[in-house]
């Protein structure tokens, strides 16, 4: 799969997203540097997980240990993790994300939510026999330009086959639970930069212990640190930047340009393809920046240098609009879902030339540099979405917990029809 192939139709495809700083709302008044990222190390404090049944996180390099279960397709054993519930009681009951929109994941889009067979309703309680599953076997290939981005090649690392989605229903039971397959396979498992048999976050895999470490994503939400896992995206680039599983069908997942609708399954995300560049992040961000400012190479825990450099502040560092648990609005914290509705945005020539072009951290905040046009889609249009979906469940928080945003939401971003 060629760049030029991709290119038109996936640039809007990228899930590495931006993140917003401050600014005076609506004043188009000068912005401010913050101050530069702050390395982490050790171990996340469990007082600052979103996920209670997250075993640990290890912050030198960005890795998670999570609860593994077993299931099956086709006779052959696939592996899987629970991330997000659209069930409030069994969120809290399995130390998931309450995601209440995932309920609405399959309007207008039947394929959006795989139904599986299983003996109880609680996904993971009992044998699981999936209808669809994953080719972890494709390499992934991504082959930079001079500039980074948009790169000369992108080719993921996985596939989602017929039937497949992360989201998964048991039979006519209506929760809806956010589970992707990680693994195929009794094992051996290929845990190095190839990953023939596992997804491209894979670190490492105990089917005895029952638990699997993923390398997770360090970005912003709501002005502070906050980190997420990533699985797949509905776009063959971003899918590639990701190091996720191609899922074309999360693009239908409803509706694009809609973040707060409560009949909705979408919550919004940002990136930024010409960032600035560093080790750091602030001030560096985006597409640029994660391609050059880091080591090549596939994520494993034999290449040191990358998982180090991206736990430093090499991620794209996404800006995230929606977040759970801990905003102090319930009918915000009930707006969160893990798939996200990817908006581009390519700082202007101007605020490049101005060194204007530092990491941003809210969401409003991106919005309003976005009224002010500062922020647009590539080619010069408004910020909007790209009908792209990306699916990435919330890990925790560094620092302060998210509690509400940075600056007044814009009108010009409320589309409901």
């Amino acid at each position: 799969m060629s760049f030029r192939d991709l290119a038109l139709s996936s640039l809007v495809a990228l899930s590495l997203a931006a993140c917003s700083n401050s600014t005076e709302s609506g004043s188009g008044g000068d912005l401010t540097p913050p101050p530069d990222g702050v390395p982490l190390s050790g171990e996340l404090d469990r007082s600052k997980l979103t996920m209670t049944s997250v075993i640990s996180a290890n912050l030198d390099l960005n890795i998670a240990r999570v609860p593994l279960f077993r299931g099956t397709y086709n006779g052959t054993r696939v592996w899987f993790v629970r991330m997000d519930v659209s069930d409030s009681a069994l969120a809290v009951e399995l130390g998931l994300n309450f995601a209440p929109r995932l309920a609405n994941s399959d309007v207008g889009c039947p394929a959006c939510v795989q139904t599986v067979q299983s003996s109880d309703p609680v996904l993971g309680r009992a044998e699981v026999a999936f209808a669809g599953t994953v080719d972890f076997s494709p390499e992934r290939v991504l082959v930079p330009s001079e500039t980074g981005f948009p790169p000369i090649m992108a080719q993921p690392g996985s596939v989602a086959g017929p039937g497949y989605s992360d989201l998964i229903r048991v039979g006519a039971n209506p929760v809806v639970f956010n589970a992707p397959i990680v693994a195929v396979g009794n094992g051996p498992f290929d845990v190095s930069a190839t990953h023939t048999n596992t997804l491209d976050r894979v670190m490492a895999i105990d089917t005895v212990a029952m638990t699997v470490d993923m390398q997770f994503i360090r970005a912003f939400a709501f002005g502070t640190d906050i980190f997420y896992f990533t699985f797949s995206s509905s776009g063959g680039l971003s899918t590639t930047l990701e190091r996720g599983t191609f899922l074309p069908v999360l693009g239908t997942v409803p509706f694009a340009n809609d973040d707060r609708n409560l009949g909705g399954a979408r919550a919004s995300i940002f990136t930024i393809t010409n960032g600035m560049r560093g080790e750091l992040s602030p001030p560096g961000q985006g597409l640029t920046h994660v391609i050059l400012d880091n080591p090549p190479g596939g994520l494993a825990l034999d290449n040191p240098a990358l998982l180090n450099s991206l736990a430093i502040g090499g991620d794209a560092h996404n800006v995230l609009g929606a977040f759970p648990l801990t905003l102090s609005d319930p009918a915000e914290r009930r707006l969160y879902t893990p798939l996200w509705d990817l908006n581009i945005a390519v700082w202007s020539d101007e605020a490049v030339a101005d060194g204007q072009n530092f990491a941003q951290r809210d969401a409003n905040e991106i919005r309003q540099l976005a009224v002010q046009g500062l922020l647009t889609n590539p080619g010069g249009g408004f910020l909007s979405s790209a009908n792209f979906v990306v699916n990435c469940p919330v890990l925790g928080f560094a620092f302060d917990p998210p509690t509400e945003a940075q600056a007044p939401r814009p009108s010009e971003f409320d589309r409901r029809p």
